[in-house]
């Protein structure tokens, strides 16, 4: 009996070239696919949302408009098939971006893509961890020597300021001996 995921081992033992890990990297195509699918289903779903909303802000502004003019038959059907268009455009653009984002998980799950892109990008983590470690030691060591810096060059400030004062003390003790010498 044959194994149930065999056709998944088929594209993942078989698609990309080796990592180091010794798992096939992606392919370019698998890649592309990623690339150009996640935006084009995004803007469906958008769109899908926008389209609804402008169907649901025309309806809201129009339908007293169509109470006042119900004799006129011409802009009730107009109301009624624009309406109509909107919401089956909603419903459209919606569906497009569901079953596109369905394909891209499936396609995702039978390549493995996301299995062998884990472990280059937890490589990528410990490494920008370590870096910013190594960074954060850097700036302590850093701020360290910039304080004993700081702290030498206050104590030679302060023995400046305390030499200063002695000499101003001195001459002021020699003015003052100059001075009673003089009076006697």
């Amino acid at each position: 009996m044959a194994e149930p995921y065999q056709q998944e081992d088929y594209y993942y033992n078989h698609t990309g070239t080796q990592s180091r890990t010794g798992k096939p990297n992606p392919t370019t195509s698998q890649v592309l696919a990623l690339a150009t699918l996640v935006p084009f289903g995004a803007s469906l779903l958008i769109l899908a949302g926008l389209t609804l909303a402008a169907t649901v802000i025309g309806l809201t502004i129009t339908a007293p408009l169509f109470v006042i003019f119900s004799p006129i038959l011409l802009p009730a059907a107009l109301l009624i098939g624009l309406a109509v268009a909107g919401f089956v455009t909603s419903g459209a653009f919606g569906v497009t971006s569901l079953s596109s984002f369905a394909w891209l998980a499936n396609y995702l799950r039978r390549t493995r893509l996301l299995e062998r892109l884990k472990p280059p990008l937890q490589a990528a983590a410990e490494t920008m961890a370590q870096r910013a470690g190594e960074v954060v030691e850097s700036v302590e060591s850093k701020a360290q020597e910039m304080a004993q810096a700081a702290q030498s060059e206050a104590r030679d400030d302060g023995k400046a300021a305390q030499t200063e004062s002695r000499v101003r003390k001195t001459g002021l003790d020699v003015q003052s001996d100059s001075r009673e010498a003089a009076k006697a």
